[in-house]
């Protein structure tokens, strides 16, 4: 599709000129005498770049930045000045014109600040399927990585046959969220997903916690106890970090998905329980394997489906996409109400190397938003160490 330019100038030779020269170059473009044409043409035709006279017969050609403003995606301004305008023009750019040029235009000057309006205005179409995309659906990015892609994909079938599935990834990754896919899109999603981090409790602790314990089964234990494979009991129970578990513990892990049942600690009666199990690491279980840390058996029990998520470095066409989730997320989240990224700062982010991952991003992006003094996240609202790579 060809770019579309809207020329606002009174001078109607100097309009009509530059109409039929933009023409003979592959534009497709309108021209206005005055705002209200100008505004008419902005409401009825995609107007892509706006060549802006800064005046326009008695009125002040900014004032259409309001109307241009408003528009999605929003056009690229370049202002046209006359002698003396520079400052009305500076002025203006603080008020979202992309440029300004003077009169007379130097054409192969005019020409090559087209072409950078053109990349910029391909870039906020492109955020602004994002930010649609974003709006329809709160929950997943799916992205356009073939292999983030494949994930989604297998999750998806995994879901649908409620088997048992292993996901490896880095920390910060987003283990859990395909967890969670797993959950909404499979046959269990109207009973609950139960999750547990077992890197984060003690050995102990973990075998109450997860099979529950009758009272007087240990000092403290009151009352008897459901443990999460009963608070689970026909949806999902998600094991977080199950390579941090002891071999005893995985020995009654395997035991409880092979039976189908468990034992409260202190108990001795057998609870029939059904659950899918879905779990997750971010070593390497076959090297564990290798080293007797990690049960055979138990992997390939929980092997059905096996899901590998690529680091967020290997995946960064997502990165736009993904920040536009972030933000609408943020914003209702915090009331806040960023609307844009400068190409800038994406390009920042695309050459970072991302150690924590999603995680990190969604971190670095809900601090921007915070810190942001206008509606646009600029490379002063992010990490110095960050910002440094678009450069």
């Amino acid at each position: 599709m060809n770019t579309t330019i809207l020329i606002v100038d009174d001078e109607d030779n100097f309009r009509d000129g530059f109409k039929q020269y933009l023409t003979n170059k592959g534009f497709n473009v309108f021209g206005a005498a005055n705002l209200t044409d100008a505004r008419k043409l902005l409401r009825e035709n995609q107007i892509d770049i706006v060549l802006l006279d800064v005046q326009i017969g008695k009125e002040y050609g900014p004032d259409l930045l309001d109307d241009i403003n408003l528009t999605r995606p929003t056009p690229i301004t370049i202002l046209l000045t006359a002698y003396g305008e520079v400052d009305m023009a500076v002025a203006a750019m603080k008020n979202g014109a992309f440029d300004f040029m003077p009169k007379p235009l130097n054409l192969p000057e005019l020409e090559k600040r087209l072409k950078e309006a053109e990349e910029m205005m391909q870039f906020r179409r492109e955020m602004e399927r994002y930010w649609t995309n974003a709006e329809k659906k709160f929950d997943f990015v799916e992205g356009q990585n073939p292999r983030m892609l494949r994930v989604f994909q297998d999750a998806s079938r995994a879901a649908k046959a409620g088997v048992s599935v292993l996901i490896n990834g880095e920390t910060g990754s987003g283990k859990e969220i395909i967890a969670k896919y797993i959950h909404k899109n499979g046959s269990r999603s109207s009973k609950p997903m139960v999750a547990i981090n077992c890197a984060a409790i003690t050995p102990s602790v973990l075998e109450s916690e997860l099979f529950g314990h009758e009272a007087g089964s240990f000092t403290g234990a009151t009352t008897k106890t459901q443990g999460l494979f009963e608070q689970a009991d026909g949806g999902i129970l998600f094991l977080d970090e199950i390579s941090s578990m002891s071999l005893e513990m995985q020995a009654k892990i395997l035991r409880a998905i092979e039976d189908k049942k468990i034992r409260r600690v202190g108990g001795i009666k057998e609870i029939p329980v059904d659950v899918q199990i879905v779990a997750a690491s971010n070593r390497d279980l076959k090297k564990m394997m290798e080293e007797k840390t990690f049960r055979d058996d138990l992997y390939y029990r929980l092997r059905v489906v096996d899901v590998n998520i690529p680091p967020l470095r290997e995946r960064t066409e997502d990165i736009p996409e993904l920040a536009a989730f972030f933000i609408k997320y943020i914003n209702r989240e915090r009331g806040l109400n960023i609307n844009g990224i400068s190409p800038q700062v994406l390009k920042a982010f695309q050459k970072y190397n991302w150690p924590g991952n999603i995680r990190e991003l969604r971190n670095v992006i809900e601090r921007a938003c915070i810190l942001c003094l206008g509606d646009t996240i600029e490379l002063c609202d992010i990490d110095r160490e960050i910002a440094e790579n678009s450069y």
